[in-house]
C-alpha cells in the first residue's frame, strides 16, 4: 500500500491544536448513549479520536487541547491512558479542557464558544496559529500541508474541504470557491446544497477542520461574544464573517499519492459506522492502517494473542477476511467479513457474518449474527439469531435504514450502566 509523507516545519511547531471532542453524536443512536461520539471505538482497537490525534503527531503538532462536554469520562480516561507519552520538558503536551464555565455561567453554545472560553489557556502558549479540528472524523492528513498554504494565501482563515455527495452535503457545511480558492459562499447544513460546478452529483464540504492566525481567532472571538444574535459556532457565524469582511480560504484535501480527494469519512450514522469498520477487513481497504509512515497511535491493554480452537468439519475455530484483535477467542465457531475488537469470545457452532463487534462481547453457542453492530460488552444468549429478519429484529434492537442491526446489552436486559 502507499505510504503518506510527513512535512514538520516550524509552522507546525508554532501551531496550537484544538480538538472539538464535547459532541454526543445522536445519529449513532444507543452507541453514544454512554459515551461521547469521539469515544466510540473503531477499526478493531482505536477510537475515532485517536485519527485527528494521530494526524496532529504526524504532522509536527505536538502542542493538543481536547475540548470535551458531553459524556466525557470515557474519552478522558482514553486519552490519559493512551496520549500520556508527550514530553512537558519539550513543551509538548495533550490536555484534556472539560466544559468549566470558564466565562460565565453556561456551557458551550457552539464550537465557537468552546474556543473562547479557553481563549486565556490559549493565550498562555502564545501560539502563531491554531488549527481546530473535529474530533469524530476518520482520515489520515498531513496537517503541515494546510498550514503552509494558509501562510502562502496570507489567510485568516483557511478551511479543510472535500467533495461529498450531494445526498450527504445536508450534514456538512457547503461551500462555493473561486480560481484562487478564496471563499465567497458558505451554508452550514442547508436543506438545499448547491454541486460542485461541473459535478452535479457532490458539493464540496467543510471537513471541521479550521486553521486560524491566533491574533486573528482571539480578536473574531471576543467580537462574536458580545454579538448577541449569534449563535456562537464556526459554520454559522463566524466562516460567513470571514467571507464577507476577511481572507477566507478553502484547502482541498487530496491523496498525497493519486493527487485525488483523500479518505475522509464523518462516521456519524449506523450505516456510515459500519461500513468505515467493515470496509477494513476488504483485500484492498480505502484507508491503509499498515503505514509505517503514519501510525495510528492509541491505548493498548496487554492482552494476549488471539486464539483459534478446534479444527473438526462441524466445529471449526476460524476468521477470515476479518480483523481480530488482541485478547479474542474464537473456540469452534466460525467469523467471516468481520471486524472484532480485543477480547471478544465467540463459542462453538456459532456464525458471525458482515459485523462489528465491540469489545468485551461475548456470543454464546449456536447463535447466527450477520450486518450487526454489537456494543462493548453484551453477552448473547445461546441460540441468538440477528440480522436474517430484520423485521423481527426491529422489536429488540435497533434497525438501521440500511439494515444493519444494532445491539447493545440494554436491549437484553443487561444493566451494564446501571447505578
Amino acid at each position: 500500500m502507499p505510504q503518506m509523507e510527513r512535512n514538520i516545519s516550524t509552522l507546525t511547531a508554532n501551531t496550537v491544536a484544538l480538538v472539538l471532542a464535547g459532541g454526543r453524536g445522536s445519529r449513532l443512536k444507543q452507541l453514544t448513549d454512554w459515551r461521547a461520539k469521539p469515544a466510540v471505538p473503531f477499526g478493531g482497537k482505536f477510537r475515532i479520536i485517536d485519527f485527528p490525534m494521530s494526524n496532529c503527531i504526524n504532522s509536527g503538532i505536538r502542542r493538543i487541547s481536547v475540548i470535551t462536554q458531553y459524556k466525557s469520562h470515557s474519552l478522558q480516561r482514553h486519552l490519559q491512558r493512551g496520549w500520556s507519552f508527550m514530553s512537558g520538558q519539550f513543551g509538548e503536551f495533550v490536555e484534556v479542557l472539560p466544559a468549566q464555565q470558564r466565562m460565565g455561567e453556561g456551557w458551550y453554545a457552539g464550537t465557537a464558544d468552546a474556543v473562547y472560553q479557553n481563549l486565556d489557556i490559549i493565550r498562555h502558549y502564545d501560539p502563531e496559529y491554531v488549527i481546530v479540528l473535529a474530533g469524530d472524523h476518520i482520515y489520515k492528513m498531513d496537517y503541515g500541508k494546510m498550514i503552509a498554504a494558509h501562510v502562502a494565501k496570507g489567510a485568516d482563515i483557511t478551511v479543510g474541504c472535500i467533495p461529498v455527495p450531494l445526498e450527504e452535503a445536508k450534514a456538512f457545511g457547503v461551500m462555493a470557491i473561486d480560481d484562487e480558492s478564496r471563499i465567497v459562499e458558505f451554508a452550514e447544513k442547508p436543506d438545499s446544497p448547491k454541486s460542485m460546478p461541473g459535478d452535479e452529483a457532490q458539493s464540496l464540504a467543510s471537513m471541521g477542520i479550521y486553521v486560524f492566525s491566533a491574533q486573528y481567532l482571539r480578536e473574531r472571538l471576543v467580537e462574536d461574544a458580545s454579538n448577541g444574535t449569534s449563535t456562537h459556532d464556526f459554520g454559522h457565524d463566524l466562516i460567513p464573517h470571514a467571507i464577507e469582511h476577511d481572507n477566507a480560504f478553502a484547502f482541498p484535501f487530496l491523496d498525497a499519492n493519486t493527487s485525488a480527494s483523500g479518505y475522509w469519512k464523518d462516521v456519524g450514522t449506523i450505516d456510515s459506522y459500519w461500513d468505515a469498520n467493515i470496509n477494513l477487513a476488504e483485500i484492498n481497504p480505502d484507508l491503509n492502517l499498515y503505514d509505517e509512515n503514519w501510525p495510528i497511535w492509541t491505548n493498548q491493554d496487554q492482552l494476549p494473542p488471539a486464539k483459534f480452537a478446534f479444527d473438526t468439519d462441524d466445529r471449526r475455530g476460524m476468521a477470515v477476511d476479518s480483523l481480530v484483535s488482541g485478547g479474542c477467542l474464537i473456540t469452534g465457531a466460525v467469523v467471516r467479513h468481520s471486524v472484532l475488537f480485543s477480547n471478544v469470545r465467540v463459542h462453538s457452532y456459532s456464525v458471525v457474518e458482515d459485523s462489528v463487534v465491540l469489545p468485551d462481547v461475548t456470543v454464546n453457542q449456536n447463535c447466527r449474527l450477520k450486518r450487526c453492530v454489537i456494543d462493548k460488552g453484551t453477552i448473547i444468549p445461546e441460540g441468538t439469531v440477528i440480522g436474517e429478519d430484520l423485521e423481527e429484529d426491529a422489536k429488540r434492537f435497533n434497525v438501521s435504514e440500511g439494515g444493519v442491526v444494532l445491539v447493545t446489552p440494554e436491549m437484553f436486559g443487561q444493566k451494564l450502566h446501571e447505578l
